[in-house]
């Protein structure tokens, strides 16, 4: 088993330094889904909730919130984000979020991409809470990540 990376020799918080660590190409791609009822899909189609457009704010949350990652996640390191791209999909049942983030940087950009789609989903909801009580957040998880050197 791997050992835990944000503890020291002592047992308490540290930050993993990665100071001596070589930059390389990161990429990560996170997903998730949020459950709708469907006149709750209909209506973020239409455009008619009364908060705006559903799917033009949650990809924006979803960018802006990745760039601030290392605010919410206390042991994050702050990264050189080179990209950030959010897409809702929507269906009969709900939507679908996906986030892609790229970085040249010593540490993987997983967190961003994971806080990308977590803020979208949640900012559906907000969104959506007065017309849908049932709504129902599920899936997020990490897809993919990859590591290339320069």
């Amino acid at each position: 088993m791997d050992e835990l990376t944000h503890l020291d020799k002592n047992g308490r918080i540290a930050m993993v330094d990665v100071s001596g660590k070589n930059l390389s190409r990161r990429f990560a791609r996170a997903t998730g889904r949020i459950r709708l009822r469907p006149e709750t899909t209909a209506m973020i189609t239409a455009g008619t909730v009364a908060k705006g457009n559903v799917v033009a704010t949650a990809e924006l949350a979803g960018i802006q919130a990745a760039k601030k990652t290392a605010e919410l996640i206390p042991l994050c390191h702050t990264l050189p984000l080179e990209n950030i791209l959010v897409r809702v999909e929507l269906d009969d049942s709900g939507a679908s979020v996906a986030a892609e983030a790229r970085c040249t940087g010593k540490t993987g950009v997983e967190m961003e991409a994971l806080v990308a789609v977590s803020t979208a989903l949640l900012t559906i909801y907000d969104m959506c809470k007065a017309v849908d009580k049932t709504m129902d957040i599920t899936d997020i998880r990490l897809e993919k990540k990859t590591k290339e050197d320069v």
